[in-house]
């Protein structure tokens, strides 16, 4: 390696003393020798970064390249309703209402989140009852609807939200609470109150 950088400070020099004198061949104008000195400088940098190119391979470094088990590509469709959704946390919840200035029931909520991206879903949670088909976990995307079955009774549908964070059966959802703290609020699909409760994940945007 040091031996290319000898040599190549040499043919600089000459190339230099070539030009500042205005050396010419009888053959060759200088433009010719200075381009041709320079493809010889290039040949000898390379020739040295890869002089040691033959090294035995138990010599090389193996450098290891992870790559994530998932990729999550996030729509920005779906990023901009929970922008939105999120503007209402604290929203007081007022049974049977979807506006934001007297307070929203969970389909109420979910109802008028989805109405300002111009998607249509259903007024109540029943309506959700056979709406779409149910996803995995590993499927589960933000904006995504969580629906479940009710707090006292475990045969009908009776509430909604909206996946705000992805993590399948870990996820955080949106939505409008009659429990604690009785409005807008985000809740974690793991927790018993909500894990016991589940009953499927649809998506409405598609």
């Amino acid at each position: 390696m040091l031996i290319t950088f000898i040599s190549a400070g040499i043919l600089f020099s000459f190339a230099k003393f070539s030009i500042e004198n205005g050396f010419k061949s009888d053959n060759f104008s200088t433009v010719f020798q200075i381009t041709y000195m320079f493809k010889f400088f290039l040949m000898i940098v390379f020739f040295g970064l890869f002089a040691n190119c033959n090294q035995p391979l138990a010599d090389i470094p193996i450098v290891e390249i992870i790559l994530p088990d998932t990729i999550v590509v996030v729509d920005n469709r779906r990023a901009e309703l929970i922008a939105f959704a999120k503007e209402y946390l604290g929203t007081t919840y007022r049974y049977a209402s979807m506006n934001p200035g007297e307070g929203f029931d969970c389909s109420g909520f979910v109802y008028f989140v989805f109405q300002k991206s111009n998607i249509a879903v259903p007024r109540t949670s029943g309506g959700y009852k056979n709406l779409g088909t149910s996803l995995k976990p590993e499927d589960f995307r933000i904006g995504d609807v969580l629906v479940f079955y009710g707090y006292l009774d475990h045969t009908q549908i009776g509430h909604v939200g909206i996946i705000c964070e992805a993590d399948g059966m870990k996820s955080k959802f949106i939505h409008a609470t009659s429990g604690k703290p009785y409005g807008v609020a985000i809740s974690d699909l793991g927790s018993e109150m909500y894990s016991r409760r589940f009953y499927k994940c649809i998506d409405v945007i598609q």
